[in-house]
């Protein structure tokens, strides 16, 4: 019996949607010329770059737009599912600070540090997915997507959720994937990316985010729309005005991008925030932002579409009991919504900043999570009364064979992250964070890349040396060792 979490009625979702559709047609939405000629030519009136979509063209995307489809490792198995209520984490993505293990002070992160982020992410089954998590200061600006997801495919062999935030920079990006795949049909039928697209809100679809939907649509590279609403800010202060914002920026993205490529897979997906009236910040860890992306998934649940959210992350600077509370109580949320993908976990400071230790305490959460979801096993002759019939009156269960042969299915075997065990008399406990670094060190030791073949690796190696030399860039900073031994 696997619990199921929803914030809004049937009626609530269904004028969510109502209003969505009459704010696209009748207030419109700002895209850009690439886009303004798709709808142009599907029927859509278009004045002053501002597009106004009928409901005929919205019914007529979502009814091409896939309910699921799958991400690939690179040796060809589907290991991410999106679609149903399958629930899937991978870390928070493009953070410009790393939380130094030594100082506890936030810093730049570089190349090398994503490196370690993926060697530790790799062998933790909780995250389905890599991401490419941090921007690496010692690479060029207009590399730097580019970059991040190179590092990722030289060291993970997992699906990755990443983003192209400059026009330029994505065919290099599926250049590099299909060196990975083996060519660009084999990316197309199977591919192990999937690309975040953010509109401007409110409703506004930039020449950058419409230039990648529809590239991404041709090629038939999965496409994952971020939508991120800030209530009170760049969206209306309720929360359900803002669901509604989502929702209409959602629909005009799925139209943009189904006239491009009929068919080609999409995720409703998005990172909605409130806007905090005391500390002018955005709190991704605040129960009402929680709150928003459960709201704003139902409505893609409701439409049969795949989803996605921005969960797990805190406003906390430190690895406290704040952080591990917001970030725990999204995780069980999340994944009782069914959530498709959720990421964020790793990320502190409203996502400008990583942690390696916090990514292995989120991994534990999101085991729970994971645990939790699964709800309580009914599917036995007897719940209890043949176990007594066998104990007797002795009530030792340990000698029981059901006991051997369910606890590992009954119960979830943490790490060393958390502690369970007795204390010996006098001796000072570590704390969670203490026991993570320890944790970190070891699946940094541990951590061996896997075998890449010749071809590939040879693929990869050429496009991205290629990429790198254009933008001045001498070697390729936190590859290691360096190819070529230069």
């Amino acid at each position: 019996m696997t619990p199921k979490l929803q914030l809004l009625d049937s009626p609530t979702v269904e004028k969510v949607l109502a209003e969505a559709f009459d704010l696209i047609e009748n207030h419109g939405v700002k895209v850009a010329p690439v886009a303004a000629g798709l709808l142009r030519a599907a029927g859509a009136r278009v004045s002053d770059g501002v597009a106004h979509i009928t409901e005929t063209l919205i019914l007529g995307a979502l009814d091409s737009a896939p309910r699921e489809f799958h991400l690939y490792t690179r040796d060809c198995q589907p290991a991410v599912h999106y679609g149903g209520d399958d629930v899937q984490f991978d870390p928070g993505s493009s953070c410009l600070n790393i939380l130094d293990s030594e100082t506890g002070l936030p810093r730049l992160a570089k190349a090398v540090d994503l490196a370690q982020l993926v060697q530790i992410t790799e062998p933790l089954s909780e995250y389905a997915a890599q991401s490419t998590a941090m921007v690496c200061s010692d690479v060029p600006q207009e590399i730097g997507d580019f970059y991040r997801l190179f590092i990722v495919l030289w060291y993970s062999n997992k699906p990755v959720v990443t983003g192209a935030f400059s026009g330029p920079t994505l065919q290099a990006m599926l250049d590099l994937l299909a060196a990975d795949a083996g060519g660009t049909e084999n990316l197309r039928q199977k591919p192990r990316a999937v690309f975040d697209v953010c509109p401007s809100p409110p409703l506004n679809w930039s020449d950058f985010a419409s230039e990648n939907m529809v590239q991404l649509a041709r090629a038939g590279v999965p496409a994952e729309i971020v939508s991120m609403p800030l209530a009170g800010a760049t969206a209306p202060v309720t929360l359900i005005g803002s669901v509604v914002q989502h929702a209409a920026e959602c629909l005009s993205g799925i139209v943009i991008h189904q006239l491009a490529g009929r068919g080609a897979p999409i995720v409703w997906g998005g990172a909605p925030a409130i806007f905090d009236m005391s500390s002018g910040g955005t709190p991704m860890g605040a129960i009402e932002t929680v709150m928003l992306n459960l709201a704003c998934t139902q409505i893609g649940q409701h439409l049969g579409l795949p989803t996605h959210g921005y969960m797990v992350t805190t406003e906390s600077k430190c690895i406290d009991a704040q952080a591990g509370m917001e970030s725990a109580t999204s995780a069980a949320l999340g994944a009782l919504a069914g959530i498709n993908m959720i990421s964020g976990a790793g990320m502190l400071d409203s996502l400008a900043c990583h942690s390696l230790e916090k990514l292995v305490i989120d991994a534990e959460a999101i085991a729970s999570a994971q645990r939790l979801r699964r709800g309580i096993e009914v599917g036995f002759p007897s719940f209890a009364t043949q176990m007594f019939a066998e104990i007797g009156s002795g009530g030792d269960f340990l000698k029981l064979k059901e006991t051997r042969a369910l606890f590992r299915s009954e119960q979830r075997f943490p790490s060393a992250v958390i502690h369970r065990g007795e204390i010996p008399e006098g001796t000072i406990p570590e704390d969670t964070l203490s026991r993570a670094r320890t944790r970190v060190r070891e699946l940094q030791d541990s951590y061996v890349r896997a075998a890449i073949p010749a071809t590939t690796e040879n693929a990869l190696l050429q496009v991205a040396t290629q990429v790198a030399r254009t933008a001045g860039l001498k070697g390729l900073p936190g590859i290691e060792p360096v190819p070529g031994g230069g």
